[in-house]
């Protein structure tokens, strides 16, 4: 059975103190034995601050970026052994906003999820179309191309330590979710070209999260679709309470 995962990514927002206020406020909602893993995803002038509130609960802390370089002369790039010194558990890797506003690429997310991998850490790695690209009903190919070049050079063994998000790019921060058919749909695919590229019980045991305005009114039937294992939360995630709520809709998993 997946184990559902909820990730807050809180992008450029809050500072130092509210996201230590929001930290602290969401390590006290957080019940021992919860059915999902969670994870918080500060900027990264404040995860130190945040690995602090969160150590020894159950709460994941989890890195926006990372350099695909081990070290050297890159003057303003983190790497992942210095996200993993901190306690980091996970790293986005290739949000769409990334893809979309600093130009990275297939090749280049796949050398992240790579570098997160050899340190220890779980990429969650981020694929989705434009809303052009869905009108003009190019999903499964965007999706299928983003796949091939971010995560199917991947041996077995290393796809079954990734997470998986799909986050339509129309559907970030818009107000606008996708239905949950429609998510489902490009889940569904996902978990098959998983299944054409590695075999069935790979398919099975990796877990992929819907990405794109998840709010506590739309979260229990994202959730409870066969092929969703989770959410990477934006704007709901700047609230304990709204968050938790999106982490107590979650099933307790998927076969």
């Amino acid at each position: 059975m997946r184990r559902p995962f909820i990730a807050g990514n809180w992008k450029m927002h809050l500072t130092k103190a509210e996201s230590i206020d929001l930290a602290k406020a969401l390590v006290d909602l957080a019940p021992s034995g919860a059915s999902a893993d969670v994870a918080v995803s500060p900027p990264f002038v404040y995860l130190d601050a945040v690995a602090a509130v969160v150590h020894g609960t159950s709460i994941g802390l989890a890195a926006q970026n990372l350099s695909e370089k081990p070290n050297g002369a890159l003057t303003g790039e983190i790497s992942a052994a210095m996200l993993r010194d901190l306690g980091c558990r996970y790293v986005i890797v290739g949000h769409s906003e990334r893809r979309q506003f600093l130009g990275e690429i297939d090749s280049l997310v796949f050398e992240k999820a790579n570098a997160a991998l050899d340190a220890g850490m779980t990429p969650i790695v981020c694929v989705g179309e434009t809303l052009e690209q869905r009108r003009a009903e190019r999903t499964a190919e965007v999706i299928a191309s983003q796949f091939g070049g971010s995560l199917a050079g991947m041996d077995a063994d290393r796809i079954e330590r990734v997470v998986i998000a799909y986050e339509p790019v129309w559907a970030i921060g818009t107000g606008v979710v996708a239905t949950p058919q429609q998510a489902q749909d490009v889940h569904a695919d996902l978990r098959k070209l998983l299944t054409s590229r590695y075999n069935a019980a790979i398919a099975g045991t990796v877990r992929i999260q819907y990405g794109g305005s998840v709010k506590p009114d739309n979260a229990v039937e994202l959730l409870n679709q066969t092929d969703i294992d989770g959410a990477l939360v934006g704007g709901a995630s700047l609230n304990a309470d709204s968050f938790w709520r999106i982490v107590t809709a979650a099933p307790k998993g998927h076969d």
